[in-house]
């Protein structure tokens, strides 16, 4: 017994970390756009292919501003 529930929490712990290294954050670097506009270094949401799931839709919060997201769903 005490083998079995080992070795499910060590499965559990995989997934887990598993999910985590998908869902990483990346920072994007500061840069000047060409009408001379400074754009300040920041996080953002790791690219995929879905539109759902990034900080500014509707129902998403941004970890770093507290920010919730306002952009309509897409259910893609």
């Amino acid at each position: 017994m005490i083998k079995q529930a080992f070795f499910l929490g060590l499965a559990i712990a995989a997934m887990s970390f598993s999910l985590n290294a998908q869902a990483k954050d990346v920072y994007v670097n500061g840069y000047t756009r060409s009408d001379g506009t400074q754009v300040r270094g920041h996080y953002r949401s790791a690219p995929d292919n879905s539109y759902d799931n990034n900080w500014s839709t509707e129902g998403n919060t941004n970890p770093y501003t507290g920010e919730r997201g306002t952009n309509e769903r897409r259910g893609y």
